[in-house]
């Protein structure tokens, strides 16, 4: 990419029966006038699901034609990939999500066509009191049990509940079960993928009066019984006193930083894609000159190097990257 620079882009609004308005009131996000909104797609490169360029020389471009026609600036040394290999949201639920699981890559791509598995991580934003994330088979229970359990009643029964906090981050490996619940407002890093097997619904019904679609026989498949229940993430001692880790997997990285001056981010041959939690961040030497808020999402391509994350004031920020290859 010629003159690399920090990316903004135009996001994917996207409406479902459980969302609701926080996109627009928390976040900033310019909806329509219906009260349906449940995610805002921040960065994504899955098939049609293609966000653009929202700001400089490449406005106008979409994700996957930079990664296509750019992919060494963009992803450094993880190039080449097929698509960029993260998708970053914000999930708005009014109401409970289906109890679900995601498949991990190895049946993803048996899928015609083939898709990643779907590995993920909630960061908390917002939480409502009472507020529940379901996470992970309670101890010792197995597939006939977890079977009948979906078959004659929820299957909710047997899965760990959490009440979050703002500032949790809960880690859902592909093949966790997993539901977030009502009155929870949340910034999630994803693998690039959109498999979800539907396990149970709180016996709902769709905008068109019927039950919303199940996937038992798919979705028991993808369930890793060997994993019990999931607890939010103890923060670990980043580089730094400005950071903790939250997540460290293979599929990406997760860190919080707290800065009240001036700090230095990427210049290792990775991309790193910022999202402000509170306070105001611009990026030194940015043509964009509009300061990073809650809301935002700014890529910042491998090629760029080295940059100056500039707060004004107390801030914070979530930094998502890929782990070192090779």
């Amino acid at each position: 990419m010629t003159n690399s620079y920090p990316l903004r882009f135009q996001p994917l609004l996207k409406r479902y029966l459980w969302g609701g308005r926080k996109l627009a009131t928390a976040l900033g996000k310019d909806l329509g006038p219906e009260n349906d909104y449940g995610e805002s797609w921040e960065i994504s490169d899955h098939g049609d699901n293609q966000t653009i360029v929202a700001n400089g020389p490449w406005q106008g471009v979409s994700l996957g034609a930079l990664v296509r026609e750019h992919g060494t600036d963009l992803l450094g040394r993880h190039y080449p990939q097929p698509c960029f290999p993260l998708l970053i949201k914000f999930l708005d639920a009014q109401q409970n999500l289906s109890l679900q699981v995601h498949p991990n890559d190895e049946l993803a791509a048996k899928l015609i066509p083939p898709d990643n598995g779907k590995t993920e991580a909630w960061y908390v934003l917002h939480a409502e009191p009472g507020s529940v994330i379901y996470a992970g088979l309670q101890p010792g229970v197995d597939r006939k049990q977890f079977e009948q359990s979906l078959r004659t009643g929820c299957g909710a029964e047997l899965v760990n509940q959490i009440h979050p906090q703002a500032g949790d981050c809960i880690f859902l490996r592909a093949g966790v079960v997993h539901a977030l619940g009502r009155g929870i407002l949340v910034a999630e890093v994803q693998q690039s993928s959109d498999v979800t097997y539907r396990l149970s619904d709180w016996k709902r019904f769709g905008p068109d009066g019927k039950p919303r679609q199940l996937h038992l026989d798919r979705g028991l498949e993808a369930v890793d019984f060997s994993l019990g229940p999931i607890i939010p993430q103890v923060p670990q001692p980043g580089e730094s006193a400005d950071i903790v880790r939250l997540v460290e997997c293979d599929k990406f990285i997760l860190d919080r930083w707290q800065i009240t001056a001036p700090v230095a981010l990427g210049g290792d041959e990775r991309f790193h894609i910022v999202q402000p939690l509170f306070g105001e961040i611009r990026i030194g030497g940015n043509p964009e000159s509009k300061a990073l808020r809650l809301g935002d999402t700014c890529l910042l391509p491998a090629g760029l190097g080295r940059v100056t994350l500039i707060p004004e004031g107390k801030s914070a920020f979530l930094d998502v990257y890929l782990p070192l290859v090779g």
